[in-house]
This record gives structure tokens, C-alpha cells and sequence, in this order.
């Protein structure tokens, strides 16, 4: 309504000064050399706006015509954009489809009429990528990561390729050029971290890990490959504060701490980890300062008293008390180790060298042996590392598992039994 109102008033305006034109009186005279004009004032006033009409129509023809090139090019570009559009779709459907010849072809139509936008380079690297054609995936993802606006999209995309490829060198410096490019993103920390540990880089996993348990473990690997001693000993009691029941930790932590003159501090620490987790390791840590028999008994003793009603403490006691020829006490720890629930190979064969030792080499004293090694067939294998979730055994500890690569899994644990021959040990 407005609008209309608008028109009529400007309608109105025009046809009265139309009218005030016509009502002017007088006459407009014009000479030129031996010829004049007389024209009458509404006459002349209606020739200058048709003079005026036709310069405006003759200056807008001519831009017209100065602009035909720009408006045929911004012509072509829409048709191309919307043509190039159409492709994108098309390729993505393909792509979604399992299409690898349709999806390289729409993606190079989409790379042709949009040019190296980020959106076509990541599509002819997909479509690349299904088809198999490793070339074309990577020069598009090498043209991404050139780009300031997308070189994340292209960086991770080679780092995917290289860790498929297991070149973990490259894929560290992917990851850390990425990170540059896109700081904070939460999956890029996870793949640094595994990144890091594929590379032994123990110190820079740590540093990239949250969770308590793996941080122990990648804490006690950290320390355990340091040549410096400070940083070592920096690291060990990181990992020991972490997880005091983790035995490497604690010994990774006793050793460097032995290394600088802390004797006593070592000696506590290993106690604290018999408190939380006895291991066999942690003794012969603890009683390597000590030579002789009987006061290896005797330290002994003062360690199995942080966990005594351990198994792996009477044990310990047994063990040691039969290589100081107590052999009465060795066989009151070893009933005792058995009642807490040992039943393992060692524990069988040090029961036989008791009873060689103690009876002698009489019939009585053979058949208690041979009663000994035969139980020792049947029972469970003696504790090694195990991952907990694949079930490999490793001889020694590893901060990950060899087999399936799962960080902070390994166990010390028995496994079931299996035949094989067994051998008195000597103590």
C-alpha cells in the first residue's frame, strides 16, 4: 500500500510540472550564422529532455557494452559454480556408495570447474583413497597441507597414510606439525601419545598421557632408558608415586636412588613395594648388599615383615633360610607359603631339596624328593609377566606388550600348568 501511495504522488508531481511546462509563456529564440529558431518555451523545454532522454540511452549502451565481457565471465563462473556443486554432490554420493571410478571422476569434474578449493582436494583424496590410487591421494593431501586455511584436513590425512604404513618417524613429525596447525585437538593428543610409545619415546608419551596406570608404566620406561642419572632418578619416583605396586617402578626407583649414596631411602622404598605387591625382585634388590648367608636370612626376615602373611614373604624366608642351612625354618615357611595359597613349581622344588637335605640320601629321604617333583608336574608354572589382555607371556617387563601393543598390561601371574621336566634346585 505504501508503495502505491509512493507512485501516485510522484505521478501527480510529474504530470503538474508537466502542465506548469505547458501553461509557461514566451518563446525561446536560437541563431546560428544566417538561420534562427523560434521556438515556444514548452517546445524547447520538451527538446532538451528528449536530447537528455537519448545521451543517458547512449551512455548506458555503451557501458552495457563496456561491461558484456565481465558479465559473460560472471555468467560462466555461476554455470561452473553450479555445475561444479552438482559434481561435489555427485561425488560424495559415490563416495558413500563404494564408487571409486564414478567418485574420481565427479571429484576431478568438481577440482575442474571449482578449482583447488579445500572441499575438491579432500575429494579427489577420498576418492583417491577408495580407488587405490595412492598417487592421486597423496597429491592432493600434500596440496591441503600447503594450504594456511586447511592444512590440518591434509596433515591428518598423511598422518593416517603413514601410520598405516608403519613409518612411524613420519608420522611423529605429521602429528607435531598438525598440532601446530590445530592446537588442542583431543584426538591428535591420543595419536601422538601412541605415536610415541611405537617410537620408544618414552619420555614425550608421558607427557602426552592422562590416565594414572599407563603414566606409571610409561614413567618406569621413561626412567629406565634416561642416561642421565637426575632425570632418571626424576622419572623412577614419578612412577613410583604413581603406582607403588608396580615392581619395576619400584625398582627403577631403589636402583637410581642405591646409585647416588641413598642406601637407607632404597631399602625403604623396596619395603613399601613388598608392602603392596611382594616380588622376588624386590629381595634380590634389597639383599644384593648383603653376601653371606645367614644375614641375607636376617635382612630377609625385616623385609617379609612389611606383608608376613604373604605368600611370596614366606617364601622368601624358606629360600632363605634353607641356603643358611636352617632347613627346619625353611620347611615351616614353605608349609606356611603352601597354606597361603602357593602351589607352584619353585615352591615343589625347593619342598624337594629340603627333604634331600634333610634326610639325606636314604630311601625315606629320596621317596619324600621324588613325591616332591612329582607334585611339582602338576602344579602351577612358576609367575612371569603376562599381558592381561592378549595372555603373552614376556620374560621380562615391558612398559607395552610386544603382541598386541596395549600399554601398562603386563601382570606378574602364574598360568596353568604344563608337563615338562623338573630338577631340584641347589638353593
Amino acid at each position: 500500500m505504501r508503495r502505491i501511495l509512493i507512485a501516485l504522488l510522484l505521478c501527480t508531481t510529474t504530470v503538474l510540472l508537466a502542465w506548469q511546462v505547458l501553461l509557461l509563456p514566451g518563446i525561446v529564440s536560437a541563431e546560428f550564422g544566417e538561420f534562427s529558431l523560434d521556438v515556444p518555451v514548452p517546445v524547447a523545454g520538451l527538446g532538451l529532455l528528449a536530447v537528455f532522454a537519448m545521451l543517458y540511452a547512449a551512455i548506458r549502451a555503451i557501458a552495457w557494452l563496456a561491461h558484456s565481457p565481465a558479465r559473460l565471465h560472471a555468467r560462466r563462473a555461476r554455470q561452473h559454480r553450479w555445475l561444479g556443486e552438482r559434481a561435489t554432490t555427485r561425488a560424495l554420493i559415490a563416495l558413500a556408495a563404494g564408487d571409486a571410478a564414478g567418485a574420481r571422476r565427479e571429484a576431478a569434474q568438481a577440482r575442474r570447474l571449482l578449482g583447488e578449493t579445500a572441499q575438491t582436494l579432500l575429494l579427489v583424496s577420498e576418492a583417491g583413497r577408495l580407488a587405490g590410487r595412492t598417487d592421486e591421494t597423496e597429491g592432493a593431501l600434500l596440496a591441503l597441507a600447503a594450504r594456511k586455511d586447511a592444512a590440518f584436513l591434509g596433515l591428518r590425512g598423511l598422518l593416517r597414510d603413514a601410520m598405516a604404513r608403519e613409518a612411524w618417524t613420519e608420522a611423529a613429525d605429521l602429528a607435531r606439525r598438525a598440532e601446530a596447525a590445530h592446537p588442542g585437538a583431543a584426538w591428535l593428543r591420543g595419536e601422538r601419545a601412541q605415536l610415541a610409545v611405537r617410537a620408544g619415546a618414552w619420555a614425550d608419551a608421558l607427557s602426552l598421557t592422562r590416565e594414572a596406570a599407563p603414566r606409571a608404566a610409561l614413567a618406569t620406561a621413561a626412567a629406565l632408558a634416561e642416561p642421565d642419572g637426575g632425570k632418571a632418578l626424576h622419572l623412577a619416583r614419578q612412577a613410583f608415586e604413581l603406582d607403588e605396586s608396580l615392581t619395576p617402578a619400584a625398582l627403577a626407583y631403589a636402583t637410581r636412588l642405591r646409585a647416588t649414596g641413598r642406601e637407607h631411602r632404597a631399602q625403604a622404598v623396596l619395603r613399601q613395594a613388598w608392602t603392596k605387591a611382594p616380588h622376588q625382585a624386590l629381595a634380590d634388590l634389597a639383599l644384593t648388599v648383603t653376601r653371606d648367608p645367614l644375614p641375607r636370612a636376617q635382612a630377609a626376615q625385616r623385609l617379609a615383615e612389611a606383608n608376613l602373611t604373604h605368600a611370596e614373604s614366606h617364601f622368601l624366608l624358606a629360600r632363605t633360610a634353607f641356603a643358611a642351612g636352617l632347613t627346619g625354618e625353611a620347611r615351616r615357611h614353605v608349609n606356611a607359603a603352601q597354606m597361603a595359597g602357593m602351589n607352584q613349581r619353585r615352591l615343589w622344588s625347593l619342598r624337594a631339596n629340603i627333604e634331600g637335605a634333610e634326610r639325606g640320601d636314604t630311601e625315606a629321604g629320596r621317596a619324600a624328593q621324588r613325591d616332591a617333583l612329582s607334585r611339582a608336574t602338576e602344579a602351577e608354572d612358576d609367575p612371569s609377566w603376562h599381558c592381561s589382555q592378549c595372555g603373552t607371556a614376556h620374560a621380562d617387563w615391558r612398559a607395552v606388550c610386544t603382541q598386541c601393543g596395549a600399554t601398562a598390561t603386563l601382570a606378574w601371574r602364574s598360568t596353568e600348568h604344563t608337563q615338562g621336566a623338573i630338577t631340584a634346585i641347589s638353593g
